[in-house]
């Protein structure tokens, strides 16, 4: 049995807020100076372009790769050509507020006998591990913006206290029994299913597996990070790839912790202000910034589009 996976006013719906992002995009374009950007693109020209969105193709398929080692941890082997198109169909609600979009492969999941509580531990397993990768990678340029440090080393602290807490099974199912007791039915519920998803979280990031998570992730954003510095590098920039790598992954750090959809504002300015620091002009630092986000998240959002009005097959 088949069903579209998005469609009538909530497609309409999407589309719209696909259609008014891309204004305010078109709007940071001229902001930095239209003809400044279209000369840029057709300095890096096609072929350039098709090097950029193969290696942000290389971060999607990594990702859903670790994406498919959690679900088989938690105990489940979707068909690998339906959890693409799920994991992808994720990538066309990215634009939505605090990532809650990408939440929605829950209830494609669940069609396949994947409870919310797992794939919503997946998927925070998934942005856990991007947030480990993504401070590893700015960790190597850091010198590059000294005031980045103190939140570095608050987020590094966090991060450890996170794993730490990951793995303190006794004490969550101990902490659980005592919601079902102690609180009232509708609060007792919620932490009882908010510390399954820790629970199921926890078995995403044991040894070998976290090790192997962080590594996928640095990885596939490093392609990423690559093809920023290829154009960069192309429209005659001199950054250096570890320049390059961390303005890249600074700026979707702080994108990721706004909680802005898909980052939209926070990494663009971000971006911006880190290449205009080292010494780049304002109308190539705006053009390379409209770049690469067209190739990483407008691609992966047109990819995530298609993938929505493809039909889902259901488990039979």
């Amino acid at each position: 049995m088949t069903h579209t996976v998005l469609s009538g006013w909530r497609f309409r719906a999407l589309l719209l807020i696909i259609l008014l992002s891309a204004v305010g995009y078109l709007v940071f374009s001229i902001w930095g100076g239209w003809q400044e950007v279209v000369a840029a693109m057709v300095r890096v020209g096609l072929l350039g372009t098709a090097i950029a969105l193969m290696l942000s193709l290389v971060n999607y398929g990594l990702r859903f790769v670790r994406w498919q080692k959690f679900l088989a941890l938690l105990g489940h082997r979707v068909h690998t050509t339906e959890s693409l198109r799920i994991y992808i169909a994720g990538f066309g609600m990215t634009i939505l507020p605090g990532k809650a979009g990408e939440a929605i492969r829950s209830l494609f999941l669940k069609h396949h006998g994947v409870s919310y509580p797992e794939s919503l531990a997946a998927f925070f397993s998934e942005h856990f591990s991007n947030l480990i990768s993504m401070l590893l990678l700015v960790s190597i340029g850091l010198w590059v913006y000294p005031p980045a440090q103190p939140l570095v080393v608050i987020l590094a602290a966090l991060i450890v206290t996170g794993l730490v807490v990951l793995q303190q099974t006794k004490w969550l199912r101990a902490l659980k029994t005592f919601a079902q007791n102690r609180l009232s039915a509708r609060l007792g519920k919620l932490v009882d299913h908010g510390i399954e998803i820790v629970l199921h979280s926890g078995r995403c990031f044991r040894l070998p597996m976290l090790l192997y998570g962080i590594a996928l992730g640095l990885v596939a954003w490093g392609a990423e990070g690559v093809a920023f510095y290829y154009i960069m590098h192309v429209l005659g920039s001199d950054l250096s790839l570890p320049t390059a790598l961390f303005i890249y992954a600074f700026s979707m750090l702080v994108g990721a912790l706004s909680f802005l959809p898909g980052g939209l504002g926070g990494a663009e300015a971000t971006m911006v202000t880190l290449l205009i620091l080292n010494h780049v002009a304002q109308p190539q630092a705006v053009a390379a910034t409209v770049l690469i986000r067209l190739v990483t998240l407008w691609f992966a959002v047109a990819l995530g589009v298609f993938a929505l009005t493809l039909p889902e097959r259901k488990k039979s």
